[in-house]
């Protein structure tokens, strides 16, 4: 690997680090302008995201494969599967605690925190395991596809690495 090709790798990674920095400040953005309180599990959403984006895409590449379909359908099953989420969350916890002093909500938003972190323990285990190791990657070819690795080839089809 060239000087040029770990530019180009540190670059697209930051890139990649920077967007979900940015997703994630929006969002404390909105929720707080909105409702002027900070909502401690916005964090642990976009961890349910991912759970369910991965799991998603171990569904579907079975059927339609780990390429850009596969990957679109996941991305959509992830959205609703969330979306949804958020609604139950809402429901439950938020809605009923409108009269009560924001002080009973932050509160609120630190259990809603908690329960969807002791449940992301709970369906894996909590057992750290590398995401990409081939013993643990139990999607076969959907796990390599979610690294934010670039080759060459993906920048310049004529010179194959």
């Amino acid at each position: 690997m060239t000087w040029y090709d770990s530019l180009l790798q540190q670059l697209a990674d930051g890139l990649v680090l920077g967007s979900f920095y940015a997703l994630v400040a929006l969002g404390y953005t909105m929720v707080f302008g909105v409702i002027k309180l900070l909502n401690f599990a916005h964090g642990d959403l976009y961890m349910t995201g991912a759970f369910a984006g991965f799991g998603g895409l171990s569904l579907v590449s079975g059927v339609l494969g780990a390429g850009w379909l596969g990957i679109f359908v996941a991305m959509l099953l992830a959205m609703l599967a969330v979306g949804c989420l958020g609604v139950v969350i809402e429901r439950i916890a938020y809605h009923p605690m409108l009269a009560a002093p924001r002080l009973s909500i932050l509160i609120t938003a630190l259990a809603v925190s908690l329960v969807l972190q002791n449940a992301a323990l709970s369906l894996t285990g909590g057992q750290y395991t590398p995401p990409f190791a081939p013993t643990s990657a139990s999607a076969g070819s959907a796990s390599a596809i979610c690294s934010s690795r670039i080759t060459r080839s993906c920048w310049w089809p004529q010179r194959r690495c």
